[in-house]
């Protein structure tokens, strides 16, 4: 309890070596671990969003329903369409699960308890989250099937119109800390940045989920139009890792959300591995709970809404924390917080009305 509750230096456990593997191991086991709960999470609160029971015979309260789920796909048999590009199907799920674990080696946990603590953590996690999308898109290009190929190139389109207003969402951050580290942004969070900056929050919200396809974004596997989308042609332990990929990149989109706006590890009384478990596990029941609510939107509404929506909303958020920093930099929260609300309420709505596309009349 003591190592928990304490900041831990830059080289726990010891030095070079002992520090990578550790880490390494504590964050692989971290992932895994987080998925599979994820995975029985999702089921259990979008079932009762739903008025359902959920998984609930494997294990109490369907606790053990995620392993049963491994030993079902391990029994499956591994297929690779005869027509797919072998080399290339084989690598897709690999190169699409990587970056997921390279994220994670610059995110605090606790203190210093970081794998690698770079001066440029968040050009690192922009450029390297960007390669999972390679590796969707290869593997809808390799499984030869049209289904497949048109899930993956709305991947490429959903990646390259969401992460600008990401980029410019993660730049506000950036200004208020003062820090390209992610080390530096925590450590600047006295107040949590979803106070300071709502507006880059649900920008930076709403490209995260477009980012790792969850709902409303989902078009890159939609079934009623798509059969499974990229990964139609994937069966047993290839199918496995994407499937992988789809809830290690909700657990990532959870840890970056609680390391730029909640403040990540920090928190009073508890310790801090604690508050930042807790807060990333919120992160996610808030992606679920938008899952359960709205419904998917067509890939034209998605574009618009990045390009048309986000995109100037950003650059306007963009402007006024700058402002901010520059001329007020000593202004008071307590006048700051409100502002900043008000403000981001008044642009949301005014730019949903000017978004506002009217029905054309009957008969005209």
């Amino acid at each position: 309890m003591g190592i928990l509750m304490s900041t831990l230096p830059p080289d726990w456990p010891g030095n070079f070596w002992w520090h990578l593997l550790v880490l390494t191991l504590l964050l692989i086991g971290f992932l895994m671990t987080s998925v599979i709960i994820f995975i029985w999470m999702e089921r259990r609160v979008i079932a009762r969003f739903q008025i359902r029971l959920g998984p609930n015979r494997v294990g109490p309260f369907g606790l053990l329903q995620p392993f049963a789920d491994v030993v079902k796909i391990l029994t499956k048999e591994d297929i690779i369409p005869s027509r797919a590009d072998k080399i290339i199907f084989w690598l897709a799920p690999a190169v699409a699960f990587v970056p997921v674990l390279m994220i994670l080696a610059v995110i605090p946990l606790m203190g210093g308890l970081a794998l690698a603590d770079l001066n440029i953590g968040v050009i690192y996690i922009v450029a390297v989250s960007s390669v999972t999308a390679i590796g969707i898109f290869m593997s809808g290009f390799a499984s030869n099937n049209k289904y497949s190929l048109i899930g993956a190139m709305r991947e490429v389109a959903q990646l390259i119109s969401y992460e600008i207003p990401m980029l410019l969402a993660l730049a506000s951050t950036v200004i208020m800390a003062g820090s390209l580290a992610v080390s530096g942004i925590v450590a600047a969070q006295s107040i949590p940045f979803i106070l300071v900056q709502p507006l880059g929050f649900v920008i930076f919200l709403v490209a995260t989920l477009a980012e790792i396809n969850r709902t409303p974004f989902d078009l890159v596997e939609a079934d009623s139009e798509l059969t499974a989308g990229f990964n139609t042609e994937y069966s047993g332990m290839k199918w496995a890792v994407l499937y992988l990929v789809e809830y290690s990149e909700a657990v990532i989109g959870s840890v970056l959300i609680t390391t730029f706006f909640l403040g990540g590890w920090r928190g009073p009384f508890l310790p801090p591995i604690i508050w930042f478990t807790v807060k990333v596990f919120a992160s996610f029941f808030f992606i679920l709970w938008i899952r359960s609510t709205m419904p998917r939107l067509r890939i034209d509404q998605s574009m618009a809404l990045a390009w048309k929506g986000l995109l100037p909303l950003a650059l306007l958020n963009l402007f006024i924390t700058g402002v901010k920093v520059v001329f007020w930099p000593a202004l008071s929260p307590w006048i700051a917080i409100p502002a900043y609300v008000f403000v981001t309420v008044l642009l949301v709505l005014l730019w949903s009305r000017l978004l506002r596309t009217r029905r054309p009349a009957l008969g005209s």
